[in-house]
């Protein structure tokens, strides 16, 4: 099985096998900064929560979904709690026929099967078997439904402070108009950019943000009042009212489906 800590030379270029399958097994958090690499690469779970940033937008990826990164895009990643899952790297000439942009795929059984199944190979050539699995992943990687990203972030440098602001602190309670003094934009201007930036209202933005983080602090263990105060809300049965709504199930439920496979779909609308 190809080891998480593959050697950076090994994914920093196109020759070599057209794909390579790391897999990582572990009980806390692992995380690494921005960076980027010449193969594309393929995030995925088995048992856990991924959250994956871009420049474009960050999210929060249960079993269901995978995150697929063309080559040379730069990007974060960090687990939360028990982690279970693998990366995909994928030959720079490879991913011509692959998403042209981050995002997220719908995990099919064939992708998920196959991939642990490429995890066992030994790092090298591929035999004829391996190249057609190879191929069979190439094609489940191309033609999943793709999802919008969860979180997309405005370019407006104004604006980007203040969502960078929000995600360091989901539960920063300041209103539009004093969030608009505080990047020194009139508040017209934000709330219209951030709907043409993002595609959220400022106030649905924010609310997808708290979340995010939801899910990333129900993955950590934390209890669900203790989330519910930590972000803001004004009462846990408020908290858990937007969450089922949102998600269909109370916090509760969500943190024990998504600890086994499969896991609950995340779907933030």
């Amino acid at each position: 099985m190809a080891h998480e800590t593959l050697d950076p030379a090994l994914i920093n270029t196109s020759d070599g096998p057209v794909l390579i399958v790391a897999a990582a097994k572990q009980e806390t958090e692992r995380s690494s900064g921005r960076h980027q690499h010449c193969r594309g690469q393929l995030f995925g779970s088995m048992r856990g929560l991924l959250t994956i940033g871009v420049d474009e937008g960050v999210w929060v990826v249960p079993t269901t979904h995978a995150i697929w990164v063309p080559p040379h895009r730069v990007h974060w990643a960090r687990s939360h709690g028990p982690f279970h899952g693998f990366a995909v790297y994928v030959a720079e000439p490879a991913c011509a026929a692959l998403p042209a942009a981050p995002c997220a795929i719908r995990m099919s059984g064939l992708l998920r099967e196959a991939t642990l199944r490429a995890a066992g190979w030994p790092l090298g050539p591929l035999d004829a078997p391996a190249e057609r699995l190879a191929g069979v992943i190439l094609d489940e990687i191309g033609t999943l439904p793709t999802d919008p990203l969860g979180l997309p972030l405005p370019r407006d440098i104004r604006l980007l402070r203040i969502a960078q602001a929000l995600l360091a602190d989901p539960a920063d309670d300041r209103s539009l108009e004093q969030w608009a003094k505080w990047a020194a934009i009139s508040d017209r201007s934000l709330s219209r950019r951030f709907v043409s930036e993002t595609g959220f209202t400022f106030t649905v933005w924010r609310q997808r943000a708290r979340l995010m983080r939801a899910l990333e602090m129900l993955a950590e263990e934390v209890p669900v009042t203790g989330i519910a105060l930590a972000l803001g809300y004004s009462t846990p049965s408020t908290f858990i009212g937007l969450f089922r709504r949102t998600f269909g199930v109370t916090p509760a439920l969500y943190r024990e489906r998504f600890q086994g496979q499969p896991g609950p779909e995340v779907s933030i609308r």
